[in-house]
């Protein structure tokens, strides 16, 4: 994490557009299960299974399961070879397909972007850039939007990351058993010791203010959480953070942490944000190159957890929160919907 950005655009901090919804006016959007494209490697036989077992959960209509083919002990592929696999899932698509998911935890990256980036609007450098500087911004950022294909011509992308099937498996029943659950967990907002990974820390207060008559929220000045039994939404920053295992995850609980490389899922040098999912999390986001702490480039708490309040589902929520999404790597169960009332 570039010591040089941390004063870059802390001020603006997205704060400031973060969408409070009156939840007695939000009618939820019916989201078809031809809405969502699993797709998955024919040459890893556990990406097939993970996807075929992700589409009789989710009841997802099997013209909707899409094979691609490529290495899958690669970290990441080139543009080049990218573009060939993107032409051939277009191709594919059926013209109702709003969302993906892709049933693998490698490749995470291609080029300089996240490979949920590069599916979602075509690889494009302009979302990745070179070195601390901003990238192009994500339309669907703070959209009202259900259907951003239709909307703006992208399909915001997720991994449903595993090691093995357990994991997998693990995962997606978490985010089927969170639907319209509605937990009365805790949102753990950490203000970390770690100046240059604490940034989104500034905004905690207004999140609090904004918020905090809808669901608890707890702003704590500490590197570690522990020992905590209802965590639906933890937030930190730091490039590595302890005792994940002690605490416990609800169904649908989102959790991420600021750091330049948690979106590189199997070799970080940091932590993973792989290990948010085994830790109990249904979601999580990552980075998969330097992007310096630019704000924009990660998940806005308040945003995220306006939306995934009112209704949205869970890529849905985490995409929206996200103004600049090119360099940072969507992992988690797509559709779970804890707090969503109707489908």
């Amino acid at each position: 994490m570039a010591k040089a950005a941390i004063k870059v655009l802390i001020g603006l901090c997205i704060v400031g557009a973060i969408a409070i919804y009156s939840w007695q006016s939000f009618q939820a959007s019916q989201f078809q299960r031809t809405e969502i494209a699993v797709i998955y490697n024919e040459a890893d036989p556990l990406s097939s299974r993970v996807a075929n077992y992700y589409r009789e959960q989710r009841g997802i209509v099997a013209e909707n399961l899409i094979a691609v083919r490529f290495n899958p002990n690669s970290t990441g592929v080139s543009p080049e070879e990218f573009q060939k696999i993107k032409a051939e899932v277009d191709a594919k698509t059926p013209k109702d397909v709003q969302f993906y998911a892709l049933a693998w935890t490698s490749p995470y990256s291609v080029g300089c972007m996240s490979i949920t980036s590069a599916f979602t609007f075509g690889y494009d450098a302009a979302y990745c850039g070179a070195g601390c500087v901003v990238t192009k911004p994500s339309l669907y950022f703070n959209s009202l939007s259900s259907s951003p294909y239709t909307d703006f011509k992208i399909r915001p992308t997720m991994i449903i990351p595993f090691s093995n099937f357990i994991e997998a498996r693990a995962l997606i029943d978490r985010g089927v058993a969170s639907d319209q659950s509605f937990p009365t967990g805790t949102a753990y907002l950490l203000s970390t010791s770690d100046p240059a990974r604490n940034v989104r820390s500034v905004i905690y207060p207004r999140i609090a203010k904004l918020l905090g008559d809808r669901f608890k929220i707890e702003i704590i000045k500490s590197d570690v959480l522990e020992n905590k039994k209802d965590v639906m939404f933890y937030f930190t920053g730091l490039a590595k953070v302890e005792k994940l295992k002690t605490n416990q995850f609800l169904a649908g609980a989102i959790a991420d942490h600021l750091t330049s490389f948690g979106g590189q899922l199997t070799n970080s040098s940091q932590m993973s944000s792989l290990e948010w999912i085994r830790a109990g999390a249904t979601g999580s986001y990552g980075t998969v190159v330097e992007p310096c702490n630019f704000p924009q480039k990660f998940p806005n708490p308040g945003m995220l957890m306006s939306y995934y309040l009112r209704g949205d589902r869970l890529i849905e929520a985490y995409w929206k929160s996200v103004e600049q999404p090119g360099q940072g790597v969507f992992i988690g169960e797509p559709l779970a919907s804890p707090f969503r009332s109707k489908f």
